[in-house]
C-alpha cells in the first residue's frame, strides 16, 4: 500500500499510489514549477494510507513528459483534462503548488463538476496578481533565451536549495530534467510568457462556486508567493480552511512534508 509507480496516459508520464481499500475521491496533484510530480513524493503514500487513490502528472515538458509545443498555460490545461480522462480519475481532490495552481484551478473552474475538493498551496489565481523578478526575467524575450541558455545544473540546484531546506540532490536530479534539451528550454519560456493575469477575470468568484471543501496549505516564508495570498483566497472562498506551516518557503512539501501529510490527509475526513 503507498507504493508510488510511474506510468503513463494521454500524453504525460504519472506517479500513481494506490490504496487498499478506497474511502473516497482520488487525488489529482499538480506541480509547480520548476518541479516535476517527483515534489508530491512524500505525500502520497500518506494519501494511499488515508484509503486515497494519488495521482500526480508530470505536467508536458517537465520530468518524464516530453514537451508538446507549444508549452502554454491555455495548452497545459487542455493537456491535464485529456490526462484526467485518460486516467479515469473521475471526481477528483485537486491539489496544487505554484503553477499547479494556475493550470489546475483553471481546469477547475473550466470543469467544475470534475472537482470534489481542492488543496491549494503558495500560488496565485488574481487577475491583479505580479510577476517575481525570476518570472519577469523569463517574459522579456532576449533577457529570457540568456536566462535559459546560460542554465546549468549546478546553478538550478543552487537557486532551488538556497529555496528550500528539503531539496536535496535527488530531486534536483529529477526537475533538471525539464532543461535537458533546447526544446525543453523553451516551455518555460512560452508558460511564462501567456501567464497574462488578466486572462484570470472571467474565472473571479469561480472557485467560491464550486461550492465544495477547500484547504489553503501555505509555506509561512514564501518570497515568491507571499503569504498573503493565503489570506486572500480564504476571504475568497467562504468556508475555507486556512493552514500557515511555520519555517516553511515556496516549496513547502520539501520543507516540512510531515506536516503537510498531516493536513492534507485530516482535510481528506472532510471530503
Amino acid at each position: 500500500m503507498g507504493v508510488i509507480e510511474v506510468k503513463r496516459a494521454a500524453r504525460l508520464a504519472y506517479r500513481e499510489a494506490l490504496p487498499e481499500t478506497e474511502l473516497g475521491p482520488p487525488l489529482l496533484l499538480v506541480h509547480g514549477f520548476p518541479e516535476s510530480s517527483y515534489m508530491w513524493r512524500h505525500l502520497m503514500p500518506a494519501i494511499a494510507a488515508a484509503g486515497r487513490r494519488a495521482v500526480a502528472p508530470d505536467l508536458l515538458g517537465y520530468g518524464d513528459s516530453p514537451p508538446d509545443p507549444p508549452g502554454t498555460w491555455e495548452h497545459q490545461v487542455e493537456a491535464l483534462e485529456e490526462f484526467r480522462r485518460e486516467a479515469e480519475l473521475g471526481r477528483c481532490v485537486l491539489t496544487v503548488h505554484d503553477w499547479g495552481g494556475l493550470i489546475g484551478l483553471r481546469w477547475a473552474c473550466e470543469i467544475p463538476d470534475a472537482v470534489a475538493g481542492l488543496v491549494v498551496s503558495n500560488t496565485g489565481f488574481f487577475p491583479a496578481g505580479k510577476w517575481h523578478g525570476m518570472a519577469q526575467a523569463l517574459r522579456t524575450e532576449g533577457q529570457g533565451e540568456e536566462l535559459m541558455a546560460n542554465l546549468t545544473r549546478e546553478a538550478l540546484g543552487m537557486l532551488l536549495r538556497d529555496a528550500s531546506r528539503g531539496i536535496d540532490e535527488a530531486a534536483v536530479d529529477e526537475y533538471w530534467k525539464a532543461f535537458a534539451t533546447e526544446e525543453g528550454r523553451r516551455g518555460p519560456l512560452e508558460l511564462y510568457r501567456s501567464g497574462n493575469f488578466e486572462k484570470l477575470v472571467p474565472y473571479q468568484g469561480k472557485l467560491a462556486e464550486l461550492g465544495v471543501p477547500m484547504l489553503i496549505l501555505w509555506g509561512e516564508d514564501d518570497e515568491y508567493a507571499p503569504v498573503a495570498g493565503a489570506y486572500r483566497f480564504n476571504k475568497e472562498v467562504p468556508g475555507s480552511e486556512l493552514v500557515i506551516v511555520e519555517g516553511a518557503g515556496h516549496f513547502v512539501y520539501e520543507d516540512d512534508p510531515e506536516r503537510c501529510a498531516r493536513e492534507v490527509t485530516a482535510f481528506l475526513d472532510r471530503v
